[in-house]
């Protein structure tokens, strides 16, 4: 196998695994404080591609319009924070109507509530910007850096840039502050958490703000790295996202971030396995037609052999 293209497949994976981080970041994070897997967050993902290709549109900006200066950093960080915002509301209110009247119902009900919000999510997508594949303002021109035999290109950086920042600013929020300890307080034991002076109602929600804001981020950057969206995205990167949260230990915030890059880089990675058709080892049709396929083997695998994950620990089951 050729090295250089294992090491320009390990930066795509690097990229594309920055972004499934961050999306299974919320997934991770609501896990830990209530145990509900929110199968509307990745659909909050796609409309936060859909805001922030709106707020372009209001600047003025068409699908092929080149920025630059200080009009190309104003404009993406008003798009980026605007879908930053629009999908940390959407998170609070989702977990208002849809989740809290539930809280202590069976564990069945919230879990159809999160399918029903999720299904609800598409079809807004639907009547917000069609069925078909909607195209992303391609605003930054894409400028091509060689490292040795490896190319990498200034979207790629500003991908991981941005998702890094926003990991690093999640995990010292966790460990270093007042709003973080009561997180982590609330996620050990409710109760104990609310006969302590801790606002559980308020930490919850504040988790689904946080949770649904990195979901916009994640949308914004997606856009810049792919070019289009549609309906059905949250959908799919919702499940990959889950399975990355589940690969590194759900509930585990440095878990879900380390699960996320895996996981890019494995479906990167598996679009180098050759075509059986051409003879030797390989899958029909090649990797890249089974990547998902793959993906998707890696979660069985996990939930049969270790499902506390990479860095997950098994705990006793709170009642």
């Amino acid at each position: 196998m050729n090295l250089n293209l294992v090491l320009q497949e390990l930066v795509v994976g690097l990229a594309t695994g920055s972004i499934y981080a961050l999306i299974a970041l919320g997934y991770t994070m609501v896990y830990g404080i209530i145990e509900l897997i929110n199968f509307a967050h990745g659909d909050i993902f796609m409309i936060g591609t859909l805001v922030a290709i709106t707020i372009f549109n209001l600047f003025g900006v068409s699908t092929n319009t080149v920025l630059s200066g200080g009009t190309l950093i104003f404009v993406m960080f008003v798009a980026c924070l605007g879908a930053m915002v629009a999908c940390a509301v959407l998170g609070v209110a989702i977990e208002l109507v849809a989740y809290r009247p539930l809280r202590n119902a069976p564990r069945l009900a919230p879990l159809i509530s999160a399918i029903g919000m999720s299904l609800i999510l598409e079809d807004v997508g639907k009547l917000w910007k069609g069925i078909s594949f909607i195209a992303f303002p391609q605003v930054v021109a894409q400028v091509n850096y060689n490292i040795g035999p490896v190319t990498i290109t200034n979207i790629n950086i500003l991908v991981i840039a941005v998702s890094v920042v926003l990991m690093l600013a999640l995990q010292w929020m966790i460990t270093s502050t007042r709003m973080g300890r009561a997180m982590r307080s609330v996620a050990q034991d409710r109760e104990a958490a609310a006969l302590m002076g801790v606002n559980v109602d308020f930490v919850i929600t504040f988790t689904f703000f946080v949770g649904a804001g990195l979901a916009g981020a994640a949308g914004f950057i997606y856009g810049l790295q792919y070019g289009s969206t549609v309906f059905y995205i949250g959908f799919q990167l919702g499940l990959i996202a889950f399975t990355a949260a589940v690969l590194g230990g759900i509930g585990n915030i440095v878990g879900a971030m380390l699960g996320g890059v895996l996981i890019g880089i494995i479906e990167s990675m598996s679009t180098l396995i050759p075509d059986s058709s051409q003879g030797g080892f390989g899958l029909p049709h090649g990797g890249t037609a089974w990547a998902n396929a793959i993906i998707f083997a890696i979660l069985i695998l996990i939930l049969v052999f270790r499902p506390s994950g990479l860095l997950g620990q098994q705990t006793p089951e709170k009642v």
